[in-house]
């Protein structure tokens, strides 16, 4: 069979703004302006004639800033959507670097088909001279079509990096290569759930530091969130007010889920006294091992929505 004749694969990229959209106003901000043709139509004329067929859908129109979870589950939605066609061979998702890491893992946590789904986005906006978007989402959609990218779960592909979404942080304000991963060569992925909604599951990030009590463990409490990541300092350890407070959520039935806010490495319970790792994990606070805060808040709400225990997810 000739080139020619081959099945052309099929990709569908939903937009949804961020700095790949933008341009810049009279000011020098930038604001999204171009819809997802504008962004696809230049790259798909770097793709043989008749090798891929790319539809495009207009999910969102926002700085990733401002997503809320309701737009999280609305892109969900769409995903599973477009994945009844088994005719799709893959999904490029266009999105701000802002929030990227936690959409993706919002992704990925339900992400049940072999077929690969693919952020990327930009650091530099559209009409910078040298914007990186155009070849960020022309790599996308090569690994988007690559049957490597099958079964492995939500990548992200940035400044030629292919990371897997578990994990992966955006580690530079502006530099091409945004993003980086604080997960092992192999990591291990849970088995994903059933859809859900997130937009109704409060969890709230509390920073732990030298000093710090628990007030704002209380007022999250307070104020109804129904679980707490706590960025925890070290491998996951926090002072003694503040574990007290995280006593106190424990004991209402709140799931409570430590990261660490040091930028390598895993969560691992290794202190005693009141506030230690292994203290805390004696009581129940679920360690997030290499994920950290953003992407734990996400993993935590899909298990609170989904109805299992938090440690099964990370």
């Amino acid at each position: 069979m000739s080139d020619t004749d081959a099945t052309p694969a099929r990709l569908v990229v939903l937009a949804t703004g961020g700095t790949i959209a933008c341009t810049s106003d009279r000011q020098g901000h930038l604001l999204p302006t171009l819809d997802g043709e504008s962004l696809v139509r230049p790259i798909a004329d770097r793709f043989p004639a008749g090798s891929v067929e790319i539809e495009v859908r207009e999910v969102a129109h926002l700085d990733s800033a401002s997503l809320t979870l309701a737009e999280v589950d609305e892109l969900n939605a769409v995903i599973h959507e477009v994945f009844a066609d088994p005719s799709v061979d893959g999904i490029v998702v266009t999105h701000g670097t802002d929030s990227m890491e936690e959409t993706a893992m919002a992704v990925d946590v339900f992400h049940a088909d072999e077929r690969p789904v693919v952020f990327t986005g930009a650091q530099k906006p559209a009409d910078h001279p040298e914007a990186d978007g155009p070849n960020n989402l022309f790599e996308a959609m090569v690994v988007a079509m690559d049957a490597s990218a099958r079964g492995i779960g939500v990548l992200i592909v940035f400044g030629h990096a292919v990371l897997p979404v578990r994990g992966a942080v955006k580690w530079h304000t502006t530099d091409e290569l945004g993003f980086a991963t604080n997960a092992p060569e192999d990591p291990v992925r849970p088995a994903p759930l059933p859809l859900k909604e997130l937009s109704d599951v409060r969890v709230d990030i509390i920073a732990a530091h030298a000093g710090s009590d628990g007030t704002f463990v209380d007022a999250a409490v307070d104020a109804g969130a129904a679980g707490l990541v706590v960025e925890g300092m070290g491998a996951g350890n926090v002072g003694t007010d503040m574990a007290a407070a995280i006593g106190r959520a424990l004991e209402a039935d709140i799931p409570v889920v430590m990261c660490t806010r040091v930028p390598r490495g895993d969560v691992h319970g290794s202190y005693g006294g009141a506030g230690g790792g292994a203290t805390l994990a004696a009581r129940g606070v679920v360690g997030s091992g290499c994920v950290h805060a953003p992407q734990a808040r996400i993993i935590l709400a899909a298990a609170i929505a989904a109805g299992v225990h938090p440690q099964t997810l990370f």
